[in-house]
């Protein structure tokens, strides 16, 4: 642990030690103060958004965040370099390291967060359980010892009893976390969390929880001073989840009362005047069905989801990080918070739902934002999304008068987002609101493990998306004949169109009729569409006598669409040959399913492998992702090596048939 307490001066620049959406919030209250702000960035961002909206930026290394947004000498020698002398860490990456706190301390720049002291006592899990303890705090039994020996934490898990987590003792965010059920799965589960952690944060280290069963995760927002004031500013429900990661947060939780918050507020408020904390910090908790909570950590950092918060406070909790880092008292006392309305937050992640939520990269051939609600982000039509780091690409935050109104309007902005290019969460956002479980304020973090089959349910009318995808790839193929409006002079024959969405291939004919309309077909069903408007990215049409628009980029043999607020992928597969049984590994080659770093290669060659049986672990988006054998057989070749960067597609592994 790094002693010293944090230092107070004036400030007039600020570096922000991160990168997106996070990068261009604190940039924002930071200009509002009148403080000049400088980006950082990897050669991945070079042209990101963050970076040309900088007051100056740097080059602090390669793609990989070890290189780059986890290098602390980089980091601190651009503040130096840019003249800055204040850093903002966000959060993620180095936010909750004390040795980047100090370094800063120690280069003259004041920190914007807690003292290195405080991010060592309560950022790291197991000092915090403990200092909790102390404090009469109920907490979740577990293990947090320093032995980290493989024998030693499988007896220790043994003694808290399965199911049991895992989770990385320096940061957050469901990385370098795992739900263990039993024995025999411990050891793998043990070594990919540490795997992902060191990635993730730089230290390997973990603790053991016993795993309470379809909880709430509640948190409470505090916030503390130099002159020994701490508030809180409510509680925040964070409950619905996929990979121990959040989804979806609200303030207030609709399972919270007044007695309640304020139990859970004292004890918050508590904790940080015992350590003298200073700045924005959340403590977690786990709330069980009989109202019972039990500490679960501190994130001594702004959180992703503060923006819910600030609705229903009207505070900007970035200002407020800013004036207690430069010695101010805060501007409000506890009897000052008020709380107005109901605020829900989505995080959009670059990520495909159906397929385990797999994180997904590339290009955003399109992208607007609706108007109404906040959203976050760092994005304009033609970013490029890259697979180094979270596949957390914006934030949609609603505010209303009632949970009801709020969660109306944030379906709403939803369907009118558009996000085309790269696969999202998008349509899996808006089936979460707008299930009847989330509506009626239900939702534990069990919710997507206990309704994934409903949440992910195939779209009503597949039959229409094919047909529409059908006749815009028809009439955006430069060898089709050209659109107008009106007549037309002759009809067309029937031309065969062959499309695959959503993995299921369909086969239709499109027709142009005399009137100037199309007709689809396809297995004894008829589609016509009567086209009033078509440009580069829009088409407004008519079917079944209701005019409609529809969102959508092309991109080659690609068609990427969105309409009735959802969006879908097509491929044309007209003049493509046929697939082989190559595209899901039948011919015993292992492809990379995304971009990403070999982590763990599970497999030798001469290893009798079975099909289903993990071969390769890649880490893509901070986040680790088994590879399994496609068939049973012997491995001829292993094609990388751990640690390499691999593209999508790429074998990395060959299987002999038996």
């Amino acid at each position: 642990m790094r002693n010293g307490s944090v230092q107070h001066r004036p400030f007039f620049k600020v570096l922000i030690a991160n990168r997106g959406e996070i990068a261009l919030r604190v940039m924002r209250s930071a200009r509002r103060l009148g403080l000049g702000v400088v980006a950082v960035y990897s050669d991945a961002d070079r042209d990101a958004l963050h970076v040309q909206q900088a007051d100056q930026a740097v080059r602090i290394g390669e793609a990989l965040p070890a290189q780059s947004y986890l290098n602390i000498p980089a980091i601190v020698a651009a503040a130096k370099a840019s003249g800055a002398d204040a850093v903002h860490p966000g959060y993620g990456f180095l936010a909750e390291n004390e040795d980047f706190a100090a370094a800063c301390r120690d280069a003259g720049l004041v920190f914007i967060g807690p003292s290195p002291q405080a991010i060592a006592a309560m950022g790291n899990k197991a000092g915090a359980k403990e200092i909790m303890k102390k404090a009469g705090v109920p907490v979740v039994p577990g293990y947090q010892g320093a032995d980290q020996g493989d024998e030693v934490m499988l007896a220790e898990a043994r003694k808290v009893g399965f199911p049991v987590m895992i989770k990385a003792v320096a940061g957050g965010g469901g990385r370098g976390m795992r739900l263990v059920t039993d024995a025999a799965s411990f050891p793998d589960a043990l070594r990919s969390a540490r795997s992902e952690a060191k990635a993730a944060f730089g230290d390997p280290t973990v603790i053991l929880e016993r795993a309470i069963r379809n909880p709430r995760h509640i948190e409470i927002q505090v916030f503390g001073d130099s002159h020994g004031n701490a508030i809180h500013l409510g509680e925040r429900d964070c409950s619905v989840q996929r990979r121990h990661q959040k989804l979806i947060e609200e303030a207030p939780s609709p399972a919270v009362t007044p007695e309640l918050r304020a139990k859970m507020g004292d004890v918050a408020v508590a904790a940080v005047k015992a350590l003298r904390y200073e700045g924005a910090g959340t403590l977690e908790f786990l709330l069980d069905e009989s109202g019972a909570f039990y500490f679960m950590e501190m994130n001594t950092r702004l959180q992703v989801e503060h923006p819910v918060t600030e609705a229903i406070t009207g505070l900007d909790l970035v200002e407020l990080q800013l004036r207690v880092a430069r010695g101010e008292p805060l501007p409000v006392t506890q009897q000052d918070i008020r709380f107005s309305g109901h605020a829900i937050e989505v995080r959009l992640c670059s990520e495909d739902a159906a397929q385990d939520f797999m994180p997904q990269s590339g290009r955003m051939a399109r992208w607007q934002v609706p108007g109404g609600v906040r959203v976050e982000h760092a994005l304009r039509s033609g970013t490029e999304i890259p697979p180094f780091y979270d596949s957390m690409i914006a934030k949609v935050i609603s505010h209303g008068a009632t949970r009801e109104e709020a969660r109306g309007r944030l379906i709403c902005a939803l369907e009118q987002l558009t996000a085309l290019g790269v696969t999202t969460n998008q349509a899996f956002l808006m089936s979460c609101l707008r299930h009847p479980g989330f509506a009626a304020g239900q939702a534990t973090t069990a919710f997507i493990g206990a309704h994934r089959d409903e949440l992910l349910a195939p779209r009503a009318d597949s039959a229409f998306d094919a047909a529409l995808a059908a006749l815009l790839l028809y009439i955006t193929n430069t060898r089709a004949p050209a659109w107008r409006s009106g007549r037309s002079l002759a009809a067309t024959f029937p031309l065969p169109v062959k499309v695959e969405i959503a993995g299921k291939v369909h086969e239709l004919e499109v027709t142009r009729q005399r009137d100037g309309g199309y007709t689809v077909s396809a297995d004894g069903r008829q589609d016509s569409f009567e086209i009033d408007q078509l440009d580069a990215e829009t088409v407004r049409f008519r079917h079944g006598g209701v005019m409609e628009t529809a969102q959508f980029v092309r991109d080659g043999d690609r068609l990427h669409l969105q309409h009735r607020g959802l969006p879908l992928s097509a491929i044309d597969l007209t003049l493509a040959p046929p697939k082989a049984a190559a595209a899901n590994g039948g011919d015993g080659k292992v492809r990379a399913a995304m971009n990403g770093r070999i982590v763990a290669v599970l497999v030798k060659p001469g290893d009798r492998v079975s099909a289903g049986q993990p071969v390769m672990t890649l880490e893509a988006m901070k986040m680790e992702h088994v590879h399994k054998a496609g068939i049973d057989g012997v491995v001829s070749a292993i094609d990388v090596a751990e640690g390499e960067q691999v593209t999508t597609g790429r074998i990395v592994a060959e299987i002999g048939a038996n």
